[in-house]
């Protein structure tokens, strides 16, 4: 097998691994001149024919990840629920029309 079917097969690997839409967290990114944080959860929106994983960060950056260069994980079915019920969480809030404090419903 040559070198651009091998990475050909790995890309297709990554594609299967992280469909559009799965959630992971960075762990550490070796790029020195403009990381994202450690931490940064993201949604993969997409990857390319080299394997590099494309998310839209949740801190807006979209700065691919390069799988056994970068290090990130992805979000377990928990974390994604406790993520959403955070979130519903603050949808439900809404402002306090006496002091602007806001207060859950």
């Amino acid at each position: 097998m040559n070198e651009y079917e091998r990475q050909r097969k790995m890309a297709e690997s990554t594609k299967k691994l992280y469909p559009p839409g799965t959630r992971i967290e960075l762990i550490c990114m070796k790029d020195p001149y403009a990381p994202v944080p450690s931490g940064t959860r993201g949604t993969v929106k997409f990857v390319d024919s080299l394997g590099t994983i494309f998310p839209e960060w949740d801190n807006g950056r979209t700065l691919g990840v390069v799988p056994g260069e970068d290090s990130f994980r992805k979000l377990t079915q928990e974390e994604i629920e406790a993520e959403n019920q955070s979130e519903s969480e603050v949808e439900d809030e809404v402002p306090d029309e006496n002091n602007g404090i806001k207060i859950g419903m």
